[in-house]
């Protein structure tokens, strides 16, 4: 089960680097300098990024070699990709590493932006997760993701 509302791990920047480090090496892959570059992106997003965001604030990696190095980080847990509203899918930190959190997803731009619920509701889902479990269902984790139009969209009408 995960975390509960606004837990943060405690990982500075050099633990993080550590883990992503350890992760890739269990995958026989290195923790080249494009791989960190992508991570601290991450880590310094307010929000999930799309590939473009991504090499538009890389702008020393081209997006080839991004799209490759975000597929291994996402296949060595360090990333995820979400899916948005649009076409257009965007990436995070991996929970563990970057904290507990929700999205909210706009439905007309397709952007997606991180949301620390309130710990009533986490208590509240923790409790449906136990029921789950009573069932017989293994809970590994949740996500809730509230549709709507961001700011920017509702304004413009």
């Amino acid at each position: 089960m995960t975390s509960g509302a606004g837990d943060e791990p405690d990982l500075g920047n050099g633990r993080l680097h550590e883990t992503a480090a350890a992760r890739l090496a269990a995958l026989d892959q290195r923790y080249t300098h494009s791989r960190r570059v992508l991570v601290e992106t991450m880590q310094e997003a307010a929000r999930p990024l799309t590939m473009a965001e991504i090499v538009r604030r890389t702008d020393r990696i081209p997006q080839s070699s991004a799209y490759r190095n975000l597929t291994v980080l996402c296949a060595a847990g360090i990333a995820t990709r979400l899916p948005g509203a649009d076409d257009q899918g965007r990436f995070e930190l991996a929970e563990d590493l970057a904290g507990h959190h929700h999205h909210l997803v706009c439905v007309s731009c397709g952007a997606v932006a991180d949301l620390v619920a309130a710990a009533r509701l986490e208590r509240a889902l923790r409790e449906a997760a136990r029921q789950a479990a009573d069932s017989g269902f293994e809970v590994t984790g949740h996500r809730l993701d509230f549709d709507g139009r961001c700011g920017e969209c509702r304004d413009a009408g």
